[in-house]
């Protein structure tokens, strides 16, 4: 490759990441400038010359290490910077931020992972993180040997995603509109846990009528707590798809004042509501990051009890 310190190029600085991510094995591509749509011409518009002589080639085709296309892309626009999952041997989990319709005190992905790990008997692994443009987090591992692991949405959890083989992810050095992506730890990425892999490739529960929760264990609280959590539970129960985890998210709250009062134990409360959110449907991790985010926003909001009577 030429040597371009002298140069002043608007893609000089990205180039540098660009080589960088292939210096770790990693196939790089050019997206378009501040965007996070590939660079190029799209399947349908396709002009069949070129490199596509012989067809249409994707993103995940055209991703390279060769330091010759690098140069040529990167001193041609300051583009960012895309790699291509699949071919670099990386399965990359992507924890994304609430969007403007959560409701609020909806867990992001980070807390519905933890709460997964959590649940699962593991610590959140350590392994090469990135701090998305929008606040999210990429973490890196490394596919499983003999496995071709592809893409998937909210299979973990809401949130959650994953990009392996068919898919990319937008590299450190590169920005949109939204702010930078930045390395938040630098260490290699290390194998998929094997709970993980587990947890990925193991067929989605189909969708389920309510079935009956245990029911609450009365004796626990006031009179007027465990009637709230009797009736809260229950709405959770009967809550069809597409608005469970909203619902959930309300029914603690409702219930959460008791707790903050001391008029019902907490674990009494997310006991109930863990297998009430379960019953209709939802994953024990969502429910239990759910539960969580809602009675800690309880207790922290609650008005004093002379002041809600």
């Amino acid at each position: 490759m030429s040597d371009l310190s002298s140069i002043d190029l608007p893609g000089l600085n990205l180039l540098a990441h660009a080589v960088l991510a292939t210096e770790r094995g990693w196939h790089v591509f050019p997206l378009r400038p501040r965007d996070k749509r590939p660079a190029g011409h799209p399947e349908r518009a396709c002009p069949r010359t070129g490199r596509c002589t012989d067809g249409h080639r994707t993103p995940e085709q055209r991703a390279t290490t060769d330091p010759d296309l690098l140069a040529a892309a990167w001193t041609h626009a300051p583009y960012n910077i895309g790699i291509a999952t699949g071919p670099s041997g990386l399965l990359v989990i992507d924890l994304d931020t609430l969007k403007a319709k959560d409701k609020k005190g909806t867990p992001d992905g980070v807390a519905l992972f933890e709460a997964l790990c959590e649940r699962a008997g593991h610590a959140v692994p350590l392994t090469h993180r990135v701090r998305t443009a929008r606040g999210g987090v990429h973490l890196y591992f490394t596919q499983p040997t003999g496995a071709r692991l592809g893409n998937t949405a909210g299979h973990l959890g809401k949130h959650i995603d994953t990009r392996g083989w068919g898919g990319y992810v937008v590299a450190p050095g590169s920005s949109t509109p939204d702010g930078a992506y930045e390395i938040l730890d630098s260490r290699p990425p290390v194998p998929l846990p094997d709970w993980l892999h587990i947890a990925l490739t193991a067929p989605r529960e189909p969708n389920r009528s309510p079935i009956p929760a245990p029911a609450v264990v009365l004796g626990s609280g006031t009179r007027a707590a465990e009637a709230a959590l009797e009736r809260e539970t229950a709405t959770v129960r009967a809550t069809q798809e597409g608005g469970r985890n909203a619902q959930l998210l309300t029914s603690v709250r409702a219930v959460g004042r008791f707790v903050a009062w001391g008029d019902i134990p907490r674990h009494v409360a997310e006991e109930a509501f863990q297998a009430a959110g379960e019953a209709a449907g939802l994953s024990a991790a969502e429910c239990r990051a759910t539960i969580r985010s809602a009675l800690d926003w309880s207790i922290r909001t609650a008005r004093p009890r002379s002041a809600a009577a």
